[in-house]
Parts: C-alpha cells; sequence; structure tokens
C-alpha cells in the first residue's frame, strides 16, 4: 500500500468509527457535548469523596454521636474511607459492563443512581447509630453510581475525540477531577453550619439534569461487545480488594495498648486472605473465556508505564491531603486567630491555589501533549511533584501563608502536568472494544493506591508522634494545673485521637481532658488550655517530624513514578481500524506528530495479541 493512499485511507477508516452504532451522522459538536456531560460526571463524583470530609462535626452533631469516643470509631472512618473503598472496588467491573451493555448505557444509569441515593442521604429522619448506619450504607451506594461515572468517563471521551485532541480533553477532565476533591471541602464547609443535609441536597438537582441531559444527548459509538460476565473473577477481585482495603483501614486505629492496629489479627487475617484472594482472581483471569480483567492489555508497553505511573503517583499524593488539612486545622490557623470549630473552612479555602494549579494546568498539559507526546510533561510532572514536597520539608510549622501558597500553586500544577497527559496516553493505546475495561483497571489502580496512601502517611505520622507527643502532652498539661493522674492517662491515648480532634475541628484540649475536669482549673488555667496556641504549641515538633517521615516516602513514590512514566516510550495510540476491520495494519500513519511505537507495544485485534 503507496503512502499516499494509506494517508487517504485511514482518516476514512477512522470515520467510520466515529459515528453512533445506529449509523447516523453525529452533530459537530458532539464532542464538546461528551466533554462538557463526562466532565460534570467525574467533578460531582470527586467533590463528593471529599465534601463529607469538611462537614463530618456537623453531620455527627446532627445526628447525636460523638465521633471520638471509642467505640464510634466505626462511623467516622467508614464515612472518611467507605466512598473510596466502594469505587475502588468496583470501578474495573463496571468499565468492563460498560463494554458488554454500553458505555453510554452505564454512564447514564451511574448518574440517576447517584442522584437516587443522594436524595436518600437528605432525607436522614433518624438520629443516634441507626442514622450513622443509614448514612454509610447510603453512603455506600452513592458511590455505586459515582463508579458508574468514573469507569466510563475516560471511555466515552476517548470515543468522542480523535487522537490529536484526547490529551485537551482529558486535561480538562482530569482538572475537574483533581479540583472536585478541593472544590468539595470548601463546599462543604460553606453548606454544613447551615444544614449538614445540604451537603448531599446540592448533588440532586445537579444529578437530575445530567441523567436527563446525557440520556437525550449522549451516543453509543462503539459497538457493545457480547460477552459472559466473569462471576468468579468479579467475585474474587471485589473480595479480595475490600479485605485488603478493611486491612489498611483498621491498620490505623490503636490496638489494645497499641498506637495502631498493624498487630491486630483481623487486620493481620484481612490483609492476608485479601492479597490470597487477589492472587487467586489473577490465576482465574487467565483461565477464563471471557475475563473481567484484561490482562492482555498489560502487553502494551504504553498502557502497563501509564497505569505503574499513576499507581505510584496516587500513593504520592493519597494521603497529602489529609496531611495538609491537620496541620492548617490543627497548628496553623489556631495560631493564627481561628477558632477550633471554623478550620474546617478555612483551610478548604486556603487549599484554593492547589485547586487553581489543577485548572490551569490540567488543559494546557493536555493539549500541549497532544502534539508533542505525553512522556515529556508526565515524567516532567512527576519530577516536579518529588520537588515540591521536598519544598514542604523547608517550610516552617508556623509558615508564612503566601509562601505556603505558592508551593501548593506549584504542587497543582506539576500533579495535573503528569495527570492529564498520563491519563490521555493510557486511554489512547486501547483498542476501541476494551476502552471501558481498561479505563476501570486505571481507576481501580488510582482510588486503591490512594487507600494504601492514605494508611501509610498516616502510620508514618502516628509513628512519628507516638515518640515526643506523649511527653508533650504530660509535661504541657501539668505545668497549667491538671492533676498527674489525669495528665498520664491524656498523654497515653492513642495519637491519632489527638489528629482526628483536630482534623474534626474540635477544641483537641478540651476533647481530651473533658470539662469536668477544665472545671476544676482556675479561668486562666482554663484560657490557657483551651486557647489557640496551647495545643499547636504542643503538637508543632512531633507533627514536623511525622510530617518529613511521610513526605520523604511521598518524594520516592513521585521519582519512581517519574521512572515508570519514562518506560512509555515515545507515543503509541492505537488504531481504531479495528472497529471496521479485524486486523491490524501498522503502516497505516497516524497524524504527522505522532510517533507509533507498535515495534515495541504490541497491539491487541479483535482476535487476541499479535504484533
Amino acid at each position: 500500500m503507496s503512502i499516499s493512499v494509506r494517508n487517504a485511507v485511514a482518516p476514512a477508516l477512522r470515520s467510520r468509527v466515529a459515528r453512533p452504532v445506529a449509523g447516523a451522522p453525529l452533530p459537530d459538536n458532539y464532542k464538546w457535548t461528551a466533554l462538557f456531560i463526562s466532565t460534570l460526571g467525574m467533578l460531582m463524583a470527586t467533590i463528593d469523596g471529599s465534601i463529607v470530609l469538611i462537614a463530618l462535626p456537623d453531620i455527627f452533631r446532627g445526628i447525636g454521636i460523638d465521633p471520638l469516643q471509642p467505640g464510634n470509631s466505626f462511623y467516622l472512618l467508614w464515612m472518611i474511607l467507605g466512598f473510596l473503598v466502594v469505587t475502588s472496588v468496583l470501578v474495573t467491573t463496571l468499565g468492563r459492563l460498560g463494554d458488554i451493555f454500553g458505555r453510554v448505557r452505564t454512564y447514564n444509569l451511574g448518574f440517576a443512581v447517584y442522584t437516587f441515593f443522594s436524595l436518600l442521604l437528605t432525607v436522614t429522619w433518624m438520629s443516634g447509630h441507626i442514622a450513622g448506619i443509614w448514612l454509610i450504607v447510603m453512603r455506600l451506594f452513592q458511590a455505586v453510581g459515582a463508579a458508574m461515572l468514573m469507569a466510563n468517563s475516560s471511555a466515552i471521551l476517548t470515543d468522542a475525540f480523535p487522537a490529536e485532541q484526547r490529551g485537551m480533553a482529558m486535561g480538562i477532565n482530569s482538572a475537574a477531577a483533581f479540583s472536585g476533591m478541593f472544590i468539595g471541602l470548601v463546599l462543604g464547609g460553606l453548606l454544613a453550619p447551615v444544614n449538614w443535609r445540604l451537603i448531599f441536597l446540592v448533588s440532586v438537582p445537579i444529578g437530575l439534569f445530567a441523567t436527563i441531559y446525557g440520556y437525550l444527548k449522549l451516543h453509543e459509538l462503539s459497538e457493545r461487545q457480547p460477552a459472559k460476565i466473569d462471576w468468579p473473577g468479579n467475585i474474587t477481585f471485589a473480595l479480595g480488594l475490600i479485605l485488603v482495603m478493611i486491612g489498611i483501614t483498621y491498620g490505623i486505629e490503636p490496638y489494645r495498648h497499641d498506637t495502631m492496629g498493624w498487630t491486630n489479627p483481623f487486620v493481620m487475617a484481612s490483609l492476608f486472605f485479601g492479597v490470597l484472594l487477589l492472587m487467586a482472581f489473577g490465576i482465574i483471569e487467565t483461565k477464563v473465556e471471557q475475563p473481567m480483567f484484561r490482562l492482555q492489555l498489560f502487553k502494551i508497553r504504553a498502557f502497563t508505564a501509564g497505569i505503574l505511573a499513576s499507581f505510584l503517583a496516587a500513593l504520592s499524593r493519597g494521603g497529602l491531603m489529609f496531611m495538609l488539612i491537620i496541620w492548617l486545622q490543627g497548628i496553623w490557623l489556631p495560631l493564627h486567630g481561628y477558632d477550633f470549630a471554623r478550620t474546617p473552612l478555612w483551610a478548604g479555602l486556603a487549599m484554593l491555589p492547589l485547586t487553581a494549579g489543577f485548572l490551569i494546568a490540567g488543559p494546557l498539559s493536555g493539549y500541549l501533549s497532544d502534539r508533542f507526546g505525553a512522556r515529556p510533561f508526565a515524567t516532567g510532572g512527576m519530577i516536579g511533584v518529588a520537588i515540591c514536597f521536598a519544598l514542604l520539608q523547608f517550610l516552617p510549622i508556623n509558615f508564612p501563608y503566601m509562601l505556603f501558597a505558592g508551593v501548593l500553586l506549584l504542587t497543582g500544577l506539576t500533579m495535573s502536568m503528569f495527570g492529564s497527559p498520563n491519563r490521555a496516553a493510557i486511554m489512547s493505546s486501547l483498542p476501541p472494544e476494551h476502552r471501558g475495561a481498561g479505563s476501570g483497571m486505571s481507576t481501580t489502580f488510582q482510588n486503591s493506591a490512594q487507600v494504601l496512601s492514605i494508611g501509610i502517611f498516616f502510620t508514618l505520622l502516628i509513628a512519628g508522634l507516638s515518640t515526643a507527643l506523649p511527653a508533650s502532652l504530660y509535661h504541657g498539661l501539668v505545668s497549667h494545673g491538671v492533676s498527674q493522674q489525669t495528665a498520664t492517662r491524656v498523654s497515653h491515648l492513642p495519637p491519632v485521637s489527638t489528629l482526628f480532634a483536630a482534623f474534626l475541628g474540635y477544641n483537641p484540649v478540651q476533647h481530651l481532658v473533658g470539662t469536668q475536669v477544665l472545671s476544676q482549673l482556675t479561668s486562666a488555667q482554663q484560657a490557657t488550655l483551651t486557647g489557640r496556641s496551647f495545643f499547636p504549641s504542643l503538637i508543632a515538633v512531633p507533627f514536623r517530624a511525622g510530617l518529613h517521615t511521610a513526605l520523604d516516602f511521598a518524594i520516592v513514590a513521585s521519582l519512581l513514578a517519574a521512572a515508570a512514566s519514562w518506560t512509555r516510550g515515545h507515543r503509541y495510540v492505537h488504531s481504531d481500524v479495528h472497529a471496521v476491520d479485524d486486523g491490524f495494519d501498522p503502516e497505516i500513519p497516524l497524524p504527522e506528530h505522532y510517533e507509533s511505537t507498535i515495534d515495541a507495544a504490541p497491539s491487541l485485534t479483535a482476535k487476541g495479541v499479535s504484533r
């Protein structure tokens, strides 16, 4: 086939798949419609992943539960991490179901499910423990809808946009996903003090609009791939990942006399059997005829390198949001005159420069990666993230805000410089018929890494606090009139109790010591102990030690992500020819600025793996 003929044939073949299955021509602006609705879905899903964090004090006060009481830690942990656990477990399955039953159909159903359970969260009429259980269960079902959105959003965009514009589209979509996490913090802080139900109600009208609009405007651009559901694979994967997530979640909880729960038999058993089931899942997927987890996709170098880089990047940053919030709420904001009860909202506002970085760099880096390839931007972005984490280590605990804001802005820029090109490169490397499964696999690795990162960050921080905080608490309390017996009891409380008290916007000393003990002290002593400087001055040095250890880990993970990103090779974009032709002709060129690495990255055809 001559070059001139190939240049003429390739666009024609690609245009044949850029139509609805029914064959009707697409509106000229369809790709922008797909971008709008898929970005709205990612934005809402990620906002709801974080909006609860800042609203937790108002939620628990509203239903009458003290989350820091030892028997109530279940409610606290599952309100924080349950949403992320469910999305981690289900996105691969739901992405695969999108390939089988239709990505648009699954996506629209996701918006409907998400909206319905947001409404049920809003109308909670109970109080006490039964209300806590209701909120957790409804939140888990809300996460099912969010997982449907996350699993199919990237695949819908990849179907709608040509290869030379996917980076820009993914950049806008990724910017919304990243910034949604921090927009949720601000929305939670603004709405929850008015009425905690508003944090769930705000999603209902948007979800209703998106469900109807998506049903009317979105088209299936890929033929569905009828297949049997891989029940053994789905079940072993879900159970294995759930057990691992539970083990990590309860690992940061104290156990008996230990500051953390890693020696808890329940935690060790959860991790052991979870890993065992995941190993069994890997074996099952090599045996079944139509597996859920397309292990063959890992033979595509661009896909594998992107997935690994995404996992390591999420591992480096997943727990960072919690560390920054605790730093702001427990130390910096009180030192600058903010009451502990007001710190959740102001912590969200203080981190807005991070969101600004995402919004600026996401679309820009995606557009540039369309022209010059993902590797330089994704790799450079993760090196930049490592530098930003190092800069955070040089900041004093009581930092000048403008310096902190500058580091956050640079962090957002570099994180988004990695995220948008990397995601576009992953999706462009996939055969059209496997984009739903591949998108779900990518999100599973990323969300699982975030849960693992939270466990690692808290473990490192608590380990650092446990060496110095007990003595600081004891001497500080005794020197201001608290009895030695009470000071000893308080100083031996698990550090996680102190962290969660600051995180939830409670006055930590008042909560740890108790109003009865404080009432026995003089007014001056009470004012000092519950004032805005006493607790921050006690926790500052131990917190700094734990934070630096966590940031050291984040720097290493970021550099490993940069190395993994570099191994992706030059640009590799899977040809859409497979949708109309059973074979793949590697001689059909992509647009002139694309350099196919098909010789280094085998392509998947409809029949299997071929070079």
